[in-house]
């Protein structure tokens, strides 16, 4: 009898306010994102109530028989001022201009419902920057060369590299804030494409490397270095040659006129 009267309780509970169901919703900063009631339309005499975060403090107040909508811009320390907006007719609430200060838990209830919400907040990606690991040049006995893929402040991602489509490593980090670096060797004379890719579940960034820029060995470097100076040779002889011919005949016109 006593789990009968149980059931009966339980039962009488989810008839008057319904199922607390559970959505995920992501999205990136700056955008705006609408918290649906899935309600085609309000009753009469409901009261709807939209809250926020582990404290479930109250940030919209719908009465539809005071026919009275009431948003306390004021709470906590403001943040939600001039972000919320409310579907008159369904009662689902709308966040504009999305910060991470916005990232947490949201309620709805109704006479009818009870919903619950978890926001992901997910700030702007910055492209990933990738550069030489090694000295300035390699020895051109040396058949590799490292390199690193960094991110720096960056959370909720994954930073990761490829060869081609082909997934060859990556690393992830969930909440803390912090910089990734991710290490990657490949030969001198590869001519497969790879790139480092940073992505979170709702965007992406992405690197390419330029091996002929950030890899080459001290005998392309020497050679380099070689014709440059050569070059440089041939300037500062021509230079002297010029120079000395000037002086000759600065000479011969000084000759000239003492004789005279």
């Amino acid at each position: 009898m006593v789990h009968m009267f149980v059931l009966f309780c339980l039962w009488r509970l989810v008839g008057v306010f319904g199922v607390d169901e559970l959505k995920s919703v992501s999205v990136m900063e700056g955008d705006s994102v609408t918290l649906n009631s899935d309600l085609t339309e309000i009753d009469d005499e409901d009261l709807i109530l939209w809250r926020f975060g582990s404290e479930n403090t109250l940030i919209v107040k719908i009465s539809v028989l005071e026919g009275r909508i009431t948003v306390y811009d004021d709470v906590l320390d403001g943040r939600f001022r001039d972000r919320l907006k409310l579907d008159h007719q369904t009662g689902s609430l709308t966040i504009t201009n999305i910060t991470t200060e916005h990232d947490g838990d949201y309620k709805l209830q109704t006479s009818s419902v009870r919903k619950s919400f978890t926001l992901t907040v997910h700030a702007r990606l910055p492209v990933p920057v990738i550069s030489s690991n090694s000295s300035q040049c390699s020895s051109s006995s040396s058949s590799s060369c490292s390199l690193v893929c960094s991110a720096v402040n960056v959370s909720h991602v994954t930073l990761s590299w490829y060869k081609g489509n082909s997934l060859l490593s990556s690393i992830s980090v969930s909440d803390l804030s912090i910089s990734l670096s991710l290490p990657l060797e490949v030969e001198y004379q590869d001519k497969n494409t790879y790139s480092c890719v940073l992505n979170n579940p709702i965007s992406n960034q992405t690197q390419h490397l330029d091996i002929t820029h950030l890899c080459h060995t001290c005998a392309a470097h020497t050679h380099c270095c070689d014709s440059v100076e050569a070059v440089l040779r041939l300037v500062v002889t021509a230079l002297m040659g010029v120079a000395a011919a000037a002086a000759a005949v600065l000479l011969v016109n000084d000759v000239r006129s003492t004789r005279s």
